[in-house]
C-alpha cells in the first residue's frame, strides 16, 4: 500500500537499487521519446505527404523547439529549490510530468492539423515548456544518483529508452494519425505520459524521502538529502551518509554554471559534439523528405520503418555503446563514433544514385538511426566528466537541452535548405561538419591529455 512515511528499507529507492536505477531512467526517457517521435517524425512525415512545404514544416518544428533554447534557466532553479520532503529532484520530475500531460490534453482542441498548423505549433510550444523542465529535472536526478562507474551503461539505457520512445511515437502514432485522426493520436499520447506520473509516485530517491508531499514539512535530518556526485565518484555508503545539500544562492549557481559552460574544454568538446548531432539531424530530415517527395514512399511506411527496424538497431547500438564506454573510456569511444558518422554521411551520399533501390534506401535509413545512439553512448558520460562540481545537474541539463535543440535546429535548417539544395548535397555538407567535429575532438583530447601528463 502506498504510504507517505519514509522508510529506510523501502525497496523502490533509487540510491540503493541498481536495477531500479536502470529501469526507472529507461522508462522516463521512453516517456520523453514518445512525443518526440510523434511530432518530429510521424507528424512531419504526415505534413510532407499532405503537401505542406519543407520550409513550413521546418518552421513548425522551430516553434516547438523555442522553449529548449532557454532550458539553461531551469537547471539552477532545480538546484536552488530542492529541499522537499519527497527528495531533491522528485517533486520537479512529478510536477513537470503532470503539467506536460495537462498541456498535451490542450492539443485535443485541434481538429485539422494541416489547416490549423500554426495554432498546433504554438500549442506544442506550450507543451515543450513543461517538457523542457521535465527533461532538466530527470537529468539532474540522474547525475545526482548515478555512480561514476555506472554512467556509461545507465546513459546507454536512458538513450535507448528515448530511442524506443521515439520509435513508438513514429511507428505507432503514424498509424493512429491515419486511422483515428489527430485527436485520437493526441489522446493516446497524453495517456502514455500519464503512466510516468503514476510510476514516480512509488519511487524514492533516498531512503529518508517521502513518497507523497508533506505540506509544511521541508528539509529534515531524516530526509537524507544528498550533495551531487563529484567527478571522482563516491561509494554507496558515503553517499548515503553525506550531509544535506547546502543552500546555494542564484548568483553562485549561475556564476558557476557559466564558468563551467564557457571553460575552454567545455566549449571545444561540447561544441564538437553539438556539431555531430547537428550533422545527423540535418540529413535525417532531408533524407525523409527525399524518400517521400522524390521517390514516392508513403509517410506511414517511412514512419513505421523508422519506428521498428530503425528503433531496434538504434537500441542495440546504444546498449552496446554504453558497455564499451565503461570499458574503453568514453573519450576514446567518442572519436571512433564521430569517425563512423563522418564516413557514413559522406559515403552514403556519394551513392545517392542508388537510393531508388528500395533495399539500399531502407538499409541507409536503418544505418542512419545507428548514428545518434552511437555518438550518445560516448558523449553523455564524457560530458558528465567535465561538469563543474556543485552545478553538475545544471550544467549537464544545459548540455542535454542544447542537444535536443540541435534536433530542432537541424530540422529547421534542413527544411529551408531543401528549397535550394538536394538531399544528397545537404548530406555531404553534414558529412563535412562531422569531419570537422572529429578533428576538433581529437585535437582537444590530445591537448588536455598532454597537459595532464605535464602536471603529473
Amino acid at each position: 500500500m502506498l504510504t507517505a512515511s519514509p522508510s529506510s528499507s523501502y525497496p523502490l529507492t533509487l540510491s540503493q537499487n541498481r536495477p531500479l536505477r536502470y529501469g526507472v531512467f529507461f522508462y522516463l526517457y521512453v516517456m520523453q521519446g514518445i512525443p518526440s517521435g510523434f511530432y518530429l517524425t510521424a507528424l512531419t512525415n504526415y505534413f510532407t505527404a499532405e503537401g505542406v512545404g519543407p520550409d513550413v514544416v521546418g518552421s513548425f518544428i522551430a516553434i516547438i523547439g523555442l522553449p529548449w533554447a532557454f532550458q539553461f534557466i531551469w537547471g539552477p532553479l532545480i538546484d536552488r529549490f530542492q529541499h522537499s520532503s519527497m527528495g531533491r529532484r522528485k517533486p520537479w520530475v512529478v510536477g513537470s510530468q503532470l503539467m506536460t500531460v495537462l498541456a498535451s490534453c490542450i492539443l485535443l482542441f485541434v481538429d485539422n492539423p494541416v489547416k490549423q498548423l500554426s495554432t498546433l505549433a504554438w500549442l506544442f510550444c506550450l507543451r515543450s515548456v513543461f517538457a523542457a523542465i521535465q527533461d532538466a529535472s530527470v537529468d539532474a536526478m540522474a547525475i545526482s544518483i548515478i555512480p561514476e562507474d555506472e554512467r556509461g551503461r545507465v546513459n546507454a539505457f536512458m538513450r535507448a529508452g528515448f530511442l524506443i520512445g521515439t520509435g513508438i511515437g513514429a511507428a505507432v502514432f503514424a498509424q493512429l494519425l491515419r486511422q483515428y485522426g489527430f485527436q485520437g493520436a493526441a489522446l493516446a499520447q497524453a495517456g502514455c505520459l500519464l503512466t510516468g506520473v503514476f510510476l514516480m509516485l512509488f519511487i524514492r530517491e533516498q531512503p529518508g524521502d517521502r513518497l507523497l508531499p508533506s505540506f509544511g514539512v521541508t528539509a529534515k535530518a531524516t530526509q537524507n538529502l544528498m550533495p551531487p556526485l563529484t567527478s571522482s565518484g563516491a561509494s554507496e555508503s558515503e553517499r548515503l551518509s553525506s550531509p544535506r545539500h547546502p543552500d546555494y544562492t542564484f548568483r553562485w549557481l549561475f556564476t558557476q554554471l557559466f564558468r563551467g559552460l564557457f571553460a575552454r574544454i567545455s566549449l571545444l568538446l561540447f561544441g564538437a559534439i553539438l556539431l555531430t548531432y547537428l550533422s545527423n539531424s540535418l540529413f535525417i530530415r532531408a533524407y525523409n523528405h527525399h524518400l517521400i517527395d522524390e521517390i514516392g514512399w508513403s509517410d506511414t511506411d517511412l514512419s513505421v520503418l523508422t519506428g521498428t527496424y530503425g528503433m531496434v538497431a538504434a537500441t542495440v547500438i546504444a546498449l552496446t555503446g554504453g558497455y564499451l564506454a565503461d570499458r574503453l573510456g568514453a573519450r576514446r569511444l567518442l572519436v571512433i563514433m564521430m569517425a563512423i558518422v563522418a564516413v557514413y554521411l559522406i559515403g552514403f551520399n556519394l551513392l545517392s544514385a542508388s537510393w531508388v533501390r528500395r533495399d539500399v534506401a531502407q538499409a541507409g535509413l536503418v544505418a542512419l538511426y545507428f548514428m545518434d545512439p552511437a555518438v550518445s553512448a560516448a558523449a553523455m558520460p564524457a560530458l558528465m566528466g567535465i561538469c563543474r562540481k556543485g552545478v553538475e545537474g545544471s550544467q549537464f541539463t544545459t548540455y542535454m537541452a542544447l542537444v535536443n535543440l540541435c534536433d530542432i535546429a537541424g530540422t529547421f535548417v534542413s527544411g529551408h535548405a531543401l528549397l535550394v539544395l538536394t538531399a544528397p548535397r545537404i548530406g555531404l555538407i553534414a558529412g563535412g561538419l562531422a569531419v570537422i567535429a572529429m578533428g576538433i575532438t581529437l585535437a582537444t583530447l590530445r591537448h588536455y591529455r598532454n597537459l595532464s601528463r605535464q602536471a603529473a
